[in-house]
């Protein structure tokens, strides 16, 4: 039997499935997520220039790869203040995290290269006799923005921009960059649009979904000459949920093919301006992005410390586990709900069932197992044991004087 849809509904159910197609397009794309290089604070010696030769060219590439931690060392230890003296290779090895390969030339017998140095900052700093400590900003959300042929683009779909921020360093800096993926919901969460919405409510509800206290918006426009030749890129530091501008660069490239030269260029001068903003006083968290506290209204007759008690933080939740008597499947369902009525008791439910024994009951509870133990008492239950782990029992019915018990003969 073949049923007809009228037109409009046949039409509303269409729709609904284009719509629902887009959005999962949207969200399960192939061609986005970037994920960052690198996040740690390690230390960083770029552009290290290294000529070696060897017997075969894996020993010539140790050699280069030696020699740059040498140069790399004595210039970090300039940099840190420590006199620039150098190490044994040994000593070397054991705090060199990485060695970045920008540009390598290996011949039969030898190597040719351009590279970079990570150290790693604690030992390096033990062994300079250096603090490791840096202070940093609140933790930003970065959300990179391209606008290229007049289309705006941030997490929809994986950019050239987003690659740079993702190779950028963020160790030598002062600005706690997040650096989202691009993945799972962050194109619905991090679009263009949201970056022109200055609405602080829907921005404290995404910045909390990454952990951050305020968002950066660095923007960058391409205008290409023609396909492959020149490239300008107008780079904008911008932050904020006004979306403010801090600084704006320009930047020329001759090819098309060094754009990732000048986009690398152009983030490691974005965060030259993020952290001369955060030194000027510029950069800071907005004040509207904090969590709304509730407002405390003394009542007539309350004292100060009344109401420091009602601004004082919840108690945190403890799993308390109770042992209790389950004759029957009524014994359960009574011991669930009797556990229930206490106050403070966030959940109950029983984690090991033995009808006709002794059953196990997880509690949720906001408070301290002392409290729990007397709240529990206060309602007729007999409590043994300490701490998270207790055995429960209903408190014997005592008589009243006047009632003579079953069985019991008279006067």
């Amino acid at each position: 039997m073949r049923v007809r849809l009228p037109v409009a509904l046949a039409s509303a159910v269409a729709v609904a499935a284009l719509g629902a197609v887009a959005v999962m397009a949207q969200i399960d794309g192939a061609d986005r997520g970037v994920a960052a290089v690198d996040s740690s604070n390690d230390f960083e010696v770029a552009g290290i220039t290294v000529d070696t030769s060897g017997p075969n060219a894996e020993a010539a590439r140790l050699a280069g790869w030696r020699e740059a931690q040498r140069k790399a060392f004595v210039q970090l230890s300039q940099r840190l203040g420590a006199g620039g003296g150098g190490a044994a290779d040994g000593t070397l090895d054991s705090i060199v995290s990485a060695i970045v390969v920008d540009r390598e030339q290996i011949g039969p017998n030898r190597y040719i290269a351009r590279l970079g140095v990570l150290f790693d900052r604690a030992r390096t700093s033990a062994l300079l006799g250096v603090s490791a400590f840096v202070s940093r900003s609140p933790p930003f959300v970065v959300v990179p923005v391209q606008w290229s042929t007049g289309v705006g683009t941030t997490f929809e779909q994986r950019t050239v921009w987003q690659e740079a921020w993702a190779r950028f360093r963020t160790g030598g800096s002062t600005i706690d960059y997040i650096r989202p993926a691009g993945t799972g919901p962050d194109p619905l969460l991090l679009n263009v649009g949201q970056t022109q919405r200055p609405d602080r409510g829907w921005w404290r509800a995404v910045i909390d979904q990454y952990g951050g206290s305020d968002v950066l918006i660095p923007t960058v426009r391409l205008y290409r000459q023609w396909p492959g030749g020149p490239v300008v890129g107008v780079f904008e530091a911008r932050y904020g949920p006004d979306n403010r501008l801090l600084r704006t660069f320009t930047l020329r490239v001759g090819k098309a093919a060094g754009l990732p030269a000048l986009l690398d260029e152009g983030v490691r001068r974005m965060d030259a301006a993020y952290q001369e903003g955060l030194r000027g006083g510029y950069l800071r968290a907005d004040s509207g992005l904090n969590p709304v506290m509730p407002v405390a209204t003394p009542t007539p007759g309350q004292t100060i410390d009344d109401l420091l008690d009602t601004l004082a933080p919840p108690t945190p939740s403890i799993s308390i586990t109770v042992q209790f008597d389950t004759p029957d499947a009524g014994a359960v369902t009574g011991g669930e709900a009797a556990m229930r009525g206490v106050p403070g008791v966030a959940s109950a439910s029983t984690t090991s069932l033995a009808l006709g024994g002794v059953s196990l009951m997880t509690v949720g509870y906001a408070g301290t197992p002392d409290a729990f133990r007397a709240a529990l008492e206060a309602r007729g239950w007999q409590v043994f044991g300490n701490g998270t782990t207790i055995r429960i029992r209903r408190a014997p019915q005592l008589l009243p004087p006047d009632v003579r018990a079953p069985g019991l003969p008279a006067g």
